[in-house]
């Protein structure tokens, strides 16, 4: 099956199921009623928007793309090896947010064996780095490449107590909560610093 007759299919099933709701809308999903949900109040399900093939060339795609975090230089990241970088984000909501990506441009599906090889101790690496932060409840990972082409992993420190920010929506809830106070953030971005370049000894 296509790309474009998997999108239309779906499409289809939408049009047809809105068509029988009030307000001709989809009806909200179940997790508008689960308690990590960030948003209450009216609200509606968007339309889906007609399907666009070719898709939007992403950041860093393509030959004449230019990527923005293979330009970048090591100095600007926390941590370095001779195949990964881990990198900050400007400060946000959650206690911790990095980005690991590999230092040359590869996106999950032409990541060389070697570099799969090695994912998965940094991963473990990470997290357990994030975790020594203390009052750290969860370490979530994701991983979703739609708006760059240079394979990059978020990790999200979710702060231990607050049970709104659990499970999957915890990446909603970055947007939402207030920024973290520079000098802070500098300071726990210092912390994850030092603990991933321990691991290098």
């Amino acid at each position: 099956m296509s790309e474009l007759s998997y999108a239309e299919r779906i499409l289809a099933d939408v049009r047809a199921l809105a068509a029988k709701s009030a307000g001709g809308r989809l009806p909200l999903p179940d997790m508008t009623d689960w308690d990590i949900f960030p948003f209450e109040g009216p609200m509606q399900v968007r339309a889906l928007e007609a399907v666009t093939l070719p898709e939007p060339a992403r950041e860093g795609e393509g030959a004449e793309g230019g990527c923005s975090a293979c330009s970048r230089a090591d100095d600007e990241f926390l941590w370095t090896s001779e195949h990964w970088r881990l990198k900050d984000i400007e400060p946000a909501g959650l206690p911790a947010t990095v980005l690991l990506m590999p230092r040359d441009h590869f996106d999950l599906a032409d990541l060389p064996v070697e570099r799969a090889e090695e994912l998965g101790p940094l991963m473990l690496r990470v997290e357990r780095a994030m975790l020594g932060l203390g009052g750290i409840g969860r370490v979530h990972i994701n991983r979703w490449g739609d708006g760059g082409a240079h394979l990059h992993w978020w990790f999200l420190a979710r702060p231990a107590g607050l049970a709104q920010l659990m499970g999957s929506f915890s990446s909603a809830w970055l947007d939402v909560l207030p920024p973290r106070p520079h000098e802070e953030w500098n300071a726990t971005m210092a912390e994850i610093a030092r603990a991933m370049t321990a691991g290098d000894d």
